[in-house]
């Protein structure tokens, strides 16, 4: 069965953002099942509007910043 987006519902979702873009820690359920955590990146453009990018690696202040906000997740999953 292919991905069908109407199925997947979003749980939460926190921000962490940097004078470079943000890093979003969010809980989605897809169809129902289990909750599972999503670690996402968006960069801005030359015109100041974001654009998903790869997450790969983080800076260190970046997982400083997420850090709690997974936590904060896990704790309510």
């Amino acid at each position: 069965m292919p991905y069908d987006s109407s199925l997947d519902k979003q749980i939460s979702a926190k921000v962490f953002e940097t004078e470079g873009g943000r890093v979003t820690v969010a809980v989605y359920s897809y169809n129902n099942g289990p909750n599972k955590l999503h670690l996402g990146r968006e960069t801005k453009d030359a015109q100041g509007n974001y654009r998903f990018a790869k997450l790969g690696r983080l800076t260190k202040e970046e997982l400083q910043g997420i850090l709690p906000m997974i936590q904060e997740t896990l704790g309510s999953m």
